[in-house]
């Protein structure tokens, strides 16, 4: 009976995680003469070890809830066959050309960062959201720490401003190629208050391709997440975000994720599961 019982126990043993163990013998086996009692400092590692254990287990399950963050959503597609964001206040929201703000759509809330900025006047493209603002500012200080020399360019545009912008670009280089560049009114992160564009003096304040090759734009691409951006429109990732490479373009989307995002060496539409078909 006795070993009847040990083999349904350790048959019972294998449906458990690794983490489960069952004793299969009836006594507690007696220490040996020669077992040292564990240390304070003995202890102390395998509670390190433990946390840090916790502390991955915890990460993982964090990305795989973010990547099937589209799967846990149920939208809607307009008669244009958009889809319009469910939760547009979140920052872990993802705007493309696929996927619209709704309709008259504004952050609940705006402020002006305290970082430098190219000109004077109180223009709307200033703002962000408060969380966003602060992270801007917390950047730029660390940018300044290494001799950098950031000016933010900008930032919040309403549904109205991007469709100015838009039918500019249009009207000056043709549809097929403002696309490539340009948002449509509605889909533009900017109007999210979670980006902004930066530059510096060497680019003499441009937005341009080449603003990698400066020190400001190394530093950004190396630094951004450790502050809670990330560069939104990578190199070679034009097939999946829709738009070319932006250097410049820094999205807001919490310390929480973007480490994990830089990492993946990937885009938001990749980590959060909403790759184009």
């Amino acid at each position: 009976m006795r070993r009847k019982l040990t083999v349904i126990l350790i048959s019972f043993s294998f449906l458990l995680t690794a983490c489960s163990v069952i004793d299969t013998t009836s006594e507690p086996e007696a220490p040996q003469e020669d077992q040292t009692p564990e240390t304070n400092d003995e202890a102390e590692e395998n509670g390190e070890a433990e946390a840090s254990s916790n502390e991955e287990e915890e990460l993982q399950n964090e990305s795989e809830y973010a990547n099937a963050f589209a799967e846990n959503l149920d939208e809607r597609e307009d008669e244009d066959g958009l889809t319009v964001i469910q939760e547009p206040d979140i920052k872990e929201v993802v705007v493309n050309k696929n996927r619209k703000l709704p309709e008259g759509y504004e952050p609940d809330e705006l402020v002006v960062p305290d970082v430098r900025f190219p000109f004077d006047d109180d223009h709307p493209k200033k703002y962000m959201q408060p969380e966003a603002a602060d992270a801007l500012e917390q950047l730029f200080n660390a940018a300044d720490e290494q001799g950098l020399d950031l000016y933010a360019t900008s930032g919040y545009r309403s549904y109205d401003r991007q469709k100015t912008i838009y039918e500019n670009n249009v009207a000056e280089r043709g549809q097929e190629e403002a696309d490539k560049f340009s948002a449509r009114p509605g889909t533009s992160e900017h109007q999210t208050g979670l980006a902004m564009d930066v530059t510096s003096p060497e680019m003499e304040f441009k937005l341009d391709q080449s603003f990698i090759d400066t020190e400001e734009g190394e530093w950004l691409a190396d630094h951004a997440h450790e502050h809670g951006f990330v560069i939104r429109y990578l190199e070679g990732t034009s097939d999946i975000t829709g738009y070319e490479y932006e250097p410049w373009h820094l999205r807001y989307i919490g310390k929480d994720l973007s480490a994990e995002i830089h990492e993946s060496g990937g885009t938001l539409e990749e980590f959060f599961g909403f790759y184009p078909e």
